[in-house]
């Protein structure tokens, strides 16, 4: 037993950045378990959580500006390692007494960064001079007393400091984006080589650790799983099997909100590999009277969340029971929660409230199970490693995301049963093309937006038509907390475009969703 989910964390303090999730991510990368804590947490709080290592995130901010967060230095004095990260290096050289200025010289993107000792704890195995990605106004002027300069750029003097006998390190660029060359390997050697940690996250450790924390939990009970037929229900679902076998049994809600086929792909491709307890639910009509005339997103969201529990109570009640024939209850119900649900919803720390999940914001106060969530400190691309461990087919590990109110969120208007027809024939097309086109890997996914209130002029054979614009969104990312739209080609678009026009009769416009995230989110709604 390796304890993987016990392991003392790194924690990302996060000053505002940009980027901080992506730092967890790295850390994650480098075989060591990170979370996500806010720069307003008091430090003993910090402490209390016995952190093995700190990173102080960038931020937005300038550290002498009135308002600007604040480092409290008990945090640099506990004799824990610390990484500060371009704001986060600024203000761990501030709190120590070193100097940051606006000196003029600013640094916006790649930059050249010149290393004076690659045999240092950070730049050990390193050549002298790397591409680093900056984003700074202010410069640290002055290092700290007893911090050695071990990196300058054109625009900054003390571009990196590192003090061994303290644990303390610094950079003023973004070694977590991949535009930083190196920046992995600076972070590897911050978390190796400075603050001493063993490389054991790894998804093998982290089944063994989920099963047995799962197993621990459930006791004799009985368990309950919504089952979408989506990586995060497959994998959750396949690893409270693991844990305690026939105590689960597996409900698939078909809430009328399903992408064409999903229905037959659960049953056949899920179910003939893990061989689970399948129940599957026709609550349809239920959905769609409780969405009838709703526009409001968030409304949306809460509604298909506390239907989609109640009919889960339903199927409880009526049809798995209370108990089982040594009289164990049905007490849990398993949800696929991810950490980039957690921190949307507002439940990590220090997390905006971007958007109710499914899994998270909309569930009612009176829920009737208690949760259990095993995926919920997992970024997606953990959880498809997690479910390849568990053998989980590969077509459902790989399978694009798809949001817990299905469809009902990619609809922007009132739900309705031709509404849900239009924008499930155009979205099947869609994915159809792209999967010719040999994208599924390269594309994160692919939602298809119904315009549902707005109509566009179009014209069809020799007559005016006044149909619905349909809206493609493909992007690209590695966890969805940031993303960019797919550059998918020309020819490609002009197919699925094409096709969408031609056989779905209601659609006269598709138009192409070019923002990133931020500064929009994936979905729409």
């Amino acid at each position: 037993m390796t304890d993987a989910l016990q392991q003392r964390p790194v924690l990302v303090v996060d000053f505002g950045a940009q980027y901080a999730q992506l730092i967890a991510r790295r850390v994650r990368e480098a075989s060591v378990y990170s979370e996500i804590v806010p720069h307003d947490m008091p430090a003993e709080e910090v402490l209390a959580k016995n952190p093995a290592a700190l990173i102080l995130s960038g931020g937005p901010s300038s550290v002498y500006a009135e308002g600007a967060p604040s480092l409290d230095a008990d945090l640099l004095t506990a004799g824990v390692p610390v990484l500060g990260i371009c704001y986060g290096f600024q203000a761990m050289a501030s709190a120590l007494g070193g100097t940051v200025e606006k000196t003029g010289l600013r640094e916006f993107g790649e930059t050249k960064a010149r290393i004076s000792d690659t045999s240092s704890t950070l730049f050990d195995g390193q050549p002298d001079e790397q591409p680093v990605w900056m984003s700074h106004g202010d410069s640290v002027s002055e290092a700290p007393e007893g911090m050695r300069v071990t990196a300058t750029t054109p625009g900054a003097e003390v571009a990196a400091f590192e003090d061994d006998e303290a644990r303390r390190y610094g950079v003023q660029w973004h070694p977590e984006v991949l535009h930083s060359t190196f920046g992995q390997r600076v972070l590897e050697n911050f978390l190796v080589r400075g603050a001493g940690l063993e490389q054991t996250w790894t998804s093998e450790n982290v089944v063994e650790d989920l099963v047995t924390s799962i197993r621990e939990e459930v006791g004799d009970a009985r368990v309950i799983c919504g089952l979408s037929g989506g990586v995060d229900s497959s994998v959750a679902a396949a690893l409270v099997q693991r844990a305690v076998g026939d105590q689960l049994t597996c409900v698939f809600v078909d809430h009328g909100l399903l992408r064409e086929g999903e229905a037959e792909q659960v049953e056949q491709d899920f179910v003939a590999a893990t061989g689970v307890d399948l129940l599957v639910v026709d609550a349809q009509q239920r959905f769609l009277d409780a969405l009838a005339g709703v526009t409001d997103p968030e409304t949306k969201r809460k509604i298909i969340g506390r239907e989609f529990i109640r009919v889960f109570e339903q199927a409880a009640r009526d049809v798995v029971g209370h108990a089982d024939a040594e009289g164990h209850p049905v007490k849990f119900l398993v949800q696929g929660t991810l950490y980039p649900d957690v921190v949307e919803s507002g439940g990590g720390s220090g997390a905006a409230n971007i958007k109710s999940h499914h899994n998270v914001g909309g569930l009612p106060d009176d829920l009737q199970f208690s949760l259990i969530e095993p995926l919920r400190t997992l970024f997606k691309d953990e959880v498809r490693q997690v479910g390849l461990e568990l053998e989980v087919p590969e077509a459902i590990v790989w399978r694009q995301p798809f949001p817990g109110p299905g469809l009902g969120i990619r609809i922007i208007g009132a739900v309705d049963a031709e509404r849900l027809a239009i924008l499930r024939r155009a979205d099947a097309i869609a994915r159809e093309e792209l999967t010719k086109a040999g994208l599924d890997r390269d594309i994160w996914q692919c939602p298809v937006v119904l315009l549902a209130d707005v109509r566009s002029v179009g014209v069809q054979g020799d007559g005016r038509t006044y149909g619905h614009p349909v809206v493609l969104r493909p992007v690209s990312s590695e966890d969805a907390m940031t993303a960019d739209w797919s550059r998918v080609p020309y020819d490609v678009l002009a197919k699925v475009s094409s096709r969408i026009t031609n056989e779905v009769e209601e659609v006269n416009r598709v138009v192409l969703d070019v923002t990133s995230k931020p500064p929009g989110t994936i979905e729409w709604e």
